[in-house]
């Protein structure tokens, strides 16, 4: 009699803790969904701060001159804001106006506005990203606490031994399995930590400031201008 009651408070204490293995599991489940849902909205403001270094990019005409403007602003090459500078934006992003008393002037004012837009869309997704960052690691920390709390072996064992009418009654996991079987489940079953490289997004750039490269935008606004002025009066027109 007192071994049944062992036995019986044991088979409650067991289902407990499958019951609460599923239950974190779906919270670690939607907190996961969330970040992907937010790395969709990150991802947007990523590509919207390149379309308007793609706006620069066309200021600066020629290969030559877009390589001298990578190397001001510190763009690495081969990388997705690289990518972002031969992106079509045409009917995406409008073309700045500016009013000076020269074709040239007005060329330095667009080059140097074109800058401050991109700066600043540029810094807003580098705090979305940072955010989410934060975020992936307190997902992290919940992924690691799961796992420290739950051995998923030991709770399979357990549902393996169950009988056909309380699996099907508490609608858990399935039949029973082989030892190959449940080794595949634990591997599939494992919760990964997740990245922001795993959510498909580009580390942010380190812009200077605006007014630490102004000379040095406006000398190479000074030198597209001289080097390709029919160009450049095409985009002013």
């Amino acid at each position: 009699m007192e071994d049944d009651l062992i036995i019986s408070l044991t088979r409650q204490v067991k289902e407990e803790v499958v019951e609460n293995y599923l239950l974190e599991r779906r919270l670690i489940d939607l907190q996961m969904e969330h970040l992907k849902s937010r790395s969709l909205e990150v991802r947007r403001q990523a590509r919207i701060a390149g379309l308007r270094l793609a706006r620069l990019s066309i200021l600066a005409v020629s290969p030559g001159m877009q390589s001298r403007l990578w190397e001001i602003l510190g763009i690495k090459t081969n990388s997705f804001w690289t990518y972002c500078m031969n992106v079509e934006f045409k009917g995406k992003v409008r073309f700045i106006r500016a009013r000076a008393l020269t074709r040239k002037a007005r060329f330095r004012k667009v080059l140097l506005e074109s800058y401050s837009r991109f700066y600043s869309w540029t810094n807003q997704y580098k705090t979305l990203y940072e955010d989410l960052a934060k975020e992936c690691l307190a997902v992290n920390r919940n992924i690691d606490s799961f796992h420290k709390n739950f051995d998923l072996l030991s709770i399979l064992n357990f549902i393996r031994n169950l009988d056909m009418h309380v699996l099907d009654k508490k609608k858990i996991l399935g039949d029973n399995f082989t030892a190959k079987e449940m080794a595949e489940l634990d591997k599939s079953l494992y919760i990964s930590q997740i990245s922001m490289e795993k959510l498909d997004l580009p580390a942010p750039l380190d812009l200077p400031e605006c007014d630490s490269i102004r000379g040095k935008i406006l000398n190479l606004a000074d030198e597209i201008f001289l080097r390709h002025p029919e160009e450049v009066k095409t985009i002013l027109q």
